[in-house]
């Protein structure tokens, strides 16, 4: 199957597992499917419900450094609960800025998963929110899931009694739908690279 391609996913809830348990976690699926595909994944969960951009801030640098080898990618995943509290769009871009500054530091490429802002927090902080993980990834040269939700969130089927985490069903269609986008942000295996 090739070489061992570490992957971090890095999130909050919709990471962790929220309601389903965490063998049934979107990381756990993605790495499944990648490895459908014969590559080799080794997926680490670093999802934690709850989590704001804020937390995720907190706990990036000792996250990172507590990991065996150092990832080959690092998917991340944050957004939504500053949105469930209103947080300033401001708060989360700078959080957000702050984490893909410290992981081009360490030279780790990122997939960065977009949120979208529900209508109902207003057209002025819709288009401040929304804009925040196009400009981002544009700034730190990363691969982006526009919005990572797209493909489950006009399906309440897909979606738990909460109306906000997806159910085992909706994380199996959340994989299909983003598994290129990760192919796509992996970088060529380190000896293929050296190779070349």
């Amino acid at each position: 199957m090739g070489p061992e391609r570490h992957i971090l996913a890095f999130g909050d809830s919709l990471f962790a597992g929220y309601g389903v348990g965490r063998e049934n976690s979107y990381p756990a699926q993605l790495q499944a499917a990648l490895r459908a595909r014969g590559i080799n994944a080794d997926i680490v969960n670093a999802g934690i419900s709850g989590d704001t951009t804020a937390a995720g801030l907190a706990r990036l640098s000792y996250t990172l450094d507590a990991q065996e080898t150092v990832p080959e990618l690092v998917i991340l995943e944050l957004g939504g609960n500053d949105l469930l509290r209103s947080l300033p769009p401001a708060e989360t871009r700078k959080n957000l800025d702050a984490m893909m500054a410290e992981l081009q530091q360490r030279g780790i490429p990122v997939l960065l998963m977009g949120m979208r802002a529900p209508p109902n927090l207003g057209p002025a902080f819709q288009g401040e929110f929304d804009a925040i993980y196009s400009e981002l990834a544009e700034k730190y040269d990363a691969n982006l899931v526009p919005f990572f939700l797209d493909s489950i969130y006009r399906r309440p089927d897909l979606i738990q009694a909460d109306r906000v985490h997806p159910t085992e069903e909706g994380i199996s269609e959340l994989v299909g739908a983003t598994v290129d986008d990760v192919v796509e942000a992996l970088p060529p295996p380190a000896e293929t690279a050296a190779a070349s």
